[in-house]
């Protein structure tokens, strides 16, 4: 199995990385009376943890000292019971930002599922569906604790450690300034490992994207891979990206973890200054023991935060790798969607027209040439020739999920492009040889064509196309659940449903697309009569290799090289003795 296109990364659009951060955040101003209440409680443990220090030097200095011991306790009753509140309202406080934290993966998430859906197909063609879904969840959960975090961590740690510098400074500047000497290292240090790390971080999620893209193929493709005894090969290529993966991974993690060690470092040496100030430089008759102990403290604290801080910024340079993943789907706009002003089409009778239509999927070559044609409602119309000549195009563009280039296409008289989808499509009813079931029911797959079906309009479809009498051979007939993709069901079985999920839709236009391919010959004379009942009183379009399908046809077009280079009905083509006579002898040659 070839892994070139597992193992080539995505291509990301470089953003800039604090838009990315104020857009991540944006999402917490939604919940300004929750980050209130939490700043508030913030704000009591900070005041605690900067008061537990000065309790601590006037126990030794004011009470200790002096032999006051009803003092003493008093002042460790006070201490006992604030540092108890700070204790619940730290479990509260966890609470409401881990809820929050949810709610806003769940909306993140909801958006991104919503605009993926609106995204056109060339979106679809131009990446495998596990790199989309990497997106979807792996990079949504990798938020979770940035955003916490960001509440949780930022603030307080950094007003504790605005407070620290300012009580320190005004108990004594020396001290202080010899316990902040190593700053500059640590600035210079982290921003260094940031910079290498960060392209890290990226590359490990592109690792992650190309590993799920080949798990969620080798999943769907199981049958394929054991019909030709393929599992050695598709070993060697999931071995592959798991080492890539793994590399990454490890060499990401290798340098963020520098992170640690640079803080750790220079809080040690941050330590030695200051002991070596207070000792050496100012004596030990300079300092009182409660000073040099509430000093040690708040040096713990000025560095144990920014500890935490580090770990929040490299959490930062690891995670923001997924939020710019994200924010990049949601900023691709849908190449096909509905300009302003687009009006409603209304109820459609059925007339389709193409006017001079040139369509090209990479603006090099040429699929459609300057196609023109008119459709009369309620005609049936099969398109047939060679594979990649254009007759799906043709299709395409008619429900519009793709645009010309050149040319128009109406129905109606209206310019596809001018009318909003929705009201295009909900008028057609679209079947390909790739008929793809849900997991649920038999009925709740038939429903899918219209929501609001009823049961006897759900049983009437499936009577329409044939379908009925298998489905009630099963043991809960239309209550049968069905599983991923219709397993279980034979490959009739699935289009037969896949016809009557379009028939209950009742469409006024009608595409069906190699829909009959995968039929057998006996399933083939049994759903003919259903197809007859799918195209009266519909504009209909039928492509399709099987010529025996398409005799009672109004008019065939036979397309070849991105032009209709034959039209009439079938007796006609077969006098005229073309290319659609040729494909017929050819076919039904003995």
């Amino acid at each position: 199995m070839a892994v070139n296109s597992y193992k080539a990364d995505e291509q990301s659009v470089e953003r800039s990385k604090a838009q990315t951060l104020i857009r991540l955040f944006s999402y917490l101003l939604r919940y300004k009376w929750r980050i209130m209440l939490v700043l508030l409680i913030m704000g009591y443990g900070v005041a605690v943890s900067l008061i537990n220090p000065l309790i601590m030097e006037s126990a030794i200095d004011d009470y200790i000292a002096v032999k006051d011991l009803s003092g003493l306790y008093r002042l460790l009753i006070i201490a006992l019971v604030i540092n108890l509140l700070l204790v619940i309202t730290v479990k509260l406080r966890m609470y409401i930002m881990a809820k929050m934290c949810n709610e806003i993966l769940l909306t993140i998430r909801q958006q991104l599922y919503t605009h993926i859906q609106k995204l056109d197909f060339q979106f679809f063609d131009s990446r495998p569906t596990g790199k989309i879904l990497s997106r979807i969840i792996g990079d949504i959960n990798s938020l979770k604790d940035v955003l916490s975090n960001c509440v949780t961590t930022l603030i307080p740690d950094a007003l504790t450690v605005i407070a620290v510098v300012v009580i320190m400074i005004y108990k004594n500047p020396k001290l202080a300034l010899a316990s902040m000497m190593t700053i500059p290292f640590m600035t210079i240090g982290m921003v260094y490992i940031q910079v290498k790390a960060h392209p890290r971080w990226q590359l490990f999620r592109k690792k992650s994207a190309n590993l799920n893209a080949f798990i969620h193929e080798d999943m769907a493709g199981m049958r394929i891979i054991q019909s030709f005894h393929a599992q050695q090969e598709t070993e060697r290529t999931f071995d592959e990206l798991l080492i890539e993966h793994r590399v990454a991974f490890i060499d990401a993690v290798r340098m963020s973890d520098a992170f640690g060690s640079v803080i750790d470092f220079s809080w040690g040496l941050g330590c030695i200054l200051l002991y070596y100030t207070g000792i050496v430089v100012l004596g030990v008759d300079q300092v009182s023991v409660g000073t040099f102990i509430a000093f040690g403290t708040y040096l713990n604290m000025f560095w144990h935060p920014i500890h935490n801080l580090s770990n929040f910024y490299n959490q930062l340079v690891t995670n923001i790798a997924g939020a710019e993943r994200i924010f990049e789907i949601l900023d691709t706009p849908p190449a096909i969607a509905d300009d302003e002003g687009v009006t409603q089409m209304p109820s459609v009778q059925g007339e389709v027209t193409f006017e001079h239509v040139n369509f090209s999927y990479d603006d090099k070559v040429k699929v459609l040439d300057d196609v023109s044609f008119r459709i009369k409602p309620g005609e049936t119309i099969a398109l047939v020739g060679a594979t990649g000549a254009g007759k799906s195009t043709i299709v395409n563009l008619i429900s519009r999920f793709y645009d010309v280039q050149e040319g128009t296409v109406k129905i109606d008289g209206y310019d596809v492009k001018k009318v909003s989808i929705e009201s295009l499509r909900r008028q057609m009813g679209i079947m390909t040889q790739d008929n793809f079931l849900f997991s649920g029911t038999i009925k709740d797959n038939i429903r899918y064509g219209k929501l609001d079906a009823t049961d006897e309009e759900i049983i009437a479809a499936a009577k329409a196309v044939n379908a009925h009498d298998f489905i009630m051979k099963l043991d809960k007939g239309y209550d049968t659940e069905l599983l991923e993709r219709g397993g279980g069901l034979s490959i009739g079985q699935k289009q037969l449903l896949a016809f009557a999920r379009t028939m209950v839709s009742d469409p006024k236009i009608l595409i069906l697309d190699e829909a009959t391919s995968s039929i057998d010959t006996k399933t083939e004379l049994l759903v003919q009569e259903g197809i007859e009942h799918l195209l009266a009183g519909r504009t209909s379009f039928v492509i399709a290799h099987r010529l025996s399908t398409i005799q009672k046809a109004d008019r065939i077009f036979v397309v070849e090289d991105g032009r209709i280079v034959e039209e009439g009905n079938a007796r006609q083509l077969m006098d005229k003795k073309g290319i659609y006579y040729q494909l017929y002898m050819a076919q039904f040659a003995l």
